[in-house]
């Protein structure tokens, strides 16, 4: 019998699970839409128990789609799950019961700033970025936790006699997978790709930071057990599923997609266009301490040996053609923004700043709001979609330039995954504005299909990341086109349009 790769893949605006052969192709999807909360300006939250339901009915549907029984699966016919998850929001819950106390805070939200601010102002970012390569800002988990402890009655009262739990969403996914009874007992777990966006972990010495702990008021009995990313974190509950289908991967979406695209050699980079956009440049085996407001991060953990990464974080990618569908209205599907783009004046210079929660990397300004800039009576509905996909292009720009700035080399080029990849409008102005060859692969869905190779690496479907790289397959290849002086023209046109939203000047 065929042994297939399932991985779940938990992102910002859906919850998705995907099934794939041993080399790699996808063979059947569901997707699961996932509503988003804000209560308030700049809060942003998920429900937690739909986050596991939809996952759960996700499986489900590819399952069926497959053919799969579970006789099927009893005889081994799923090697292994891999689990791939939105980084940093964070989720409470009761140890006993398993129910959460809260809705999850997404990576988005806003609400911690002041908290930054404060943090900030007493001189404590140097030392956080020395030991986690992160930055003080709401972004990150550790702030998020000591919100829900202090703002729900009792709560840190509660987690310091340990009856509560926290974890980003891969650790939360991975309790209720495993069921109420796990064999191995239940332990609560995480991966080191994960524990590497709290702003609690030390990340040359892979544990948990006492001193950080302490900085943000986060009782340790809160926190999992932080396994490599490839590593047996158990099996799901056969009620679920119908057979205990073993646990194998874990990573952050990001990381997880860097896998997907086979960036494992130092120098290279691809960046992921989905609700946001995230740069990942690989960096070996030494943590990179940026100089330009860029994140040491942890690429990979196998064996126990971490390998690191340069990240660039947007904000705003997909979610600006998000807004442009569903608050202006502009075209009926995300799809139609290639062509209505490409119908725009290109003499035309409008400039959409898209800070909806703040600006992210180099800036890391979350009072930043966005704005549109160079209105005239004449710009078009194709105008501002332009605008919006350009903006994705010039956010890429000022990223690689932060990292060329931090002593990166150039890259030969620069992969691209997620939705927003596969089209051809920004792909190609990407190019343009990077003078870069940008390179589609053939499976676009590089997140899922990167955490099912690590589930396949840790269940022994492959030996080595080499074999995993193999896998990977060129589908389209962008070449810059873009006059010099045009690139520096409307580059120089992005920079003073960021400068009229930036709240410090």
């Amino acid at each position: 019998m065929p042994r297939h790769l399932l991985a779940i893949d938990q992102g910002t605006t859906s919850t998705r699970a995907l099934l794939f052969d041993e080399g790699g192709t996808p063979l059947a999807s569901a997707r699961r839409e996932l509503p988003q909360h804000f209560p308030r300006d700049g809060w942003v939250e998920h429900d937690a128990g739909r986050l596991f339901d939809d996952a759960c009915l996700a499986v489900r549907e590819v399952l069926a789609a497959a053919g799969l029984a579970p006789p099927d699966l009893r005889a081994g016919a799923v090697a292994a799950v891999g689990v791939t998850n939105q980084r940093e929001t964070v989720v409470l819950w009761e140890r006993e019961s398993g129910r959460p106390l809260h809705r999850a805070l997404v990576w988005q939200d806003r609400r911690t700033a002041d908290h930054c601010e404060r943090l900030r102002a007493a001189g404590h970012e140097a030392r956080l970025q020395e030991k986690t390569g992160l930055l003080l800002d709401p972004y990150f988990s550790a702030t998020k936790i000591a919100w829900l402890l202090d703002a729900l009655p009792g709560a840190r009262a509660r987690a310091e006699r340990g009856e509560l739990l926290c974890g980003t969403v891969d650790s939360w996914l991975l309790w209720n997978l495993r069921g109420p009874r796990p064999a191995d007992g239940a332990r609560h777990l995480t991966d080191a790709t994960n524990a590497a966006r709290t702003a609690l972990f030390d990340l040359r010495r892979q544990r948990w930071d006492d001193d950080l702990l302490a900085l943000f008021s986060v009782p340790r009995a809160l926190l999992p057990e932080v396994l490599d990313s490839a590593a047996d974190f158990g099996a799901c509950d056969p009620a679920l599923f119908g057979a205990p289908l073993p646990l194998r991967g874990v990573a952050g979406d990001q990381q997880a997609a860097a896998v997907g695209q086979a960036c494992f050699r130092a120098g290279q980079v691809k960046c992921t266009y989905g609700t946001g956009a995230f740069l990942l440049l690989a960096a070996g085996e030494r943590l990179p301490v940026s100089r330009h407001r860029l994140l040491g991060t942890v690429a990979l953990r196998l064996a126990g040996a971490p390998s690191y990464a340069l990240e660039g974080s947007i904000f705003s990618a997909g979610s600006s053609i998000q807004w442009l569908r569903d608050g202006l209205h502009l075209f009926a599907q995300a799809k139609d923004s290639e062509a209505l783009a490409a119908t725009a004046d290109p003499a035309r210079r409008v400039h959409l700043v898209p800070a909806f929660t703040g600006l992210g990397a180099p800036h890391w300004d979350a009072a930043a709001r966005g704005a549109i800039l160079g209105l005239t009576r004449d710009v078009t509905a194709a105008d501002l979609t332009a605008a919006a996909l350009q903006a994705v292009a010039f956010q890429t720009a000022d990223l690689l330039s932060a990292m060329a700035a931090d002593g990166a080399p150039r890259p030969a080029a620069l992969r691209v995954d997620g939705g927003l990849s596969e089209n051809g409008y920004a792909m190609q102005f990407l190019a343009d504005v990077l003078d870069l060859p940008v390179e589609r692969p053939a499976c676009v869905e590089t997140t899922a299909l990167g955490v099912a190779l690590l589930a396949g690496l840790g269940a022994g479907v492959f030996s080595s990341t080499d074999e995993l790289a193999a896998r990977w397959r060129l589908a389209a290849r962008f070449l810059p086109r873009m006059a010099a002086a045009e690139r520096d023209e409307r580059l120089a046109g992005w920079r003073a349009a960021v400068l009229r939203v930036l709240s410090h000047g």
